[in-house]
């Protein structure tokens, strides 16, 4: 039966177009430490920048949809080329449809990345739900694939890999990053 989940997986990942992002507890470990008026610092993970690197090199857009405003996200947006940014967003599916409008893409399409209960009207509806390890319990149930790694851990990585191993594409992008044929 295994091999049976695995090849429906394998299907949606080949007709894969975008990847979503939530930010608290997904691209970070989900701290927040607020500085004087406005000012916030958040902890991002270098290894998960270079997934969201992968998943651009493989064809992949990338996007962000996060409920809390940032510039430290914009910030970071900026610096992995992400510029599909969705801020302030309680209810993401409004985001959410924005996007598939904007890129004319459908759900089926997408993988979605969360951690807590405002991500799963989204990941009810992607191709490829994805719940980081230390996503709440309630968000594991939607996903198709949980991490190992925590978010703001490695766990962007990780599912970027799992994706691109499910599309056939892992070790070319590897290799072209490593600089191997």
């Amino acid at each position: 039966m295994w091999w049976l989940r695995k090849n429906h997986w394998q299907s949606l990942a080949t007709n894969l177009q975008m990847l979503v992002l939530d930010v608290d507890g997904v691209m970070t470990d989900g701290g927040i430490i607020l500085l004087g008026n406005t000012e916030q610092m958040k902890r991002f993970n270098s290894q998960d920048g270079l997934g969201i690197k992968m998943a651009r090199t493989s064809g992949l857009k990338v996007a962000i949809i996060t409920g809390r405003k940032s510039e430290v996200v914009e910030r970071r947006a900026k610096e992995l080329k992400i510029d599909d940014v969705y801020q302030g967003y309680d209810d993401k599916t409004l985001a959410f449809t924005s996007l598939l409008q904007e890129h004319n893409i459908q759900a089926s399409q997408v993988a979605y990345i969360g951690d807590d209960l405002p991500d799963v009207p989204v990941m009810k509806q992607v191709g490829i739900p994805v719940a980081v390890r230390n996503a709440r319990l309630e968000v594991k149930r939607y996903a198709a694939y949980v991490t190992r790694a925590s978010g703001g851990n490695g766990g962007i990585r990780e599912a970027v890999e799992w994706l691109l191993e499910l599309q056939g594409k892992k070790d070319s992008i590897i290799n072209s990053l490593i600089g191997e044929n």
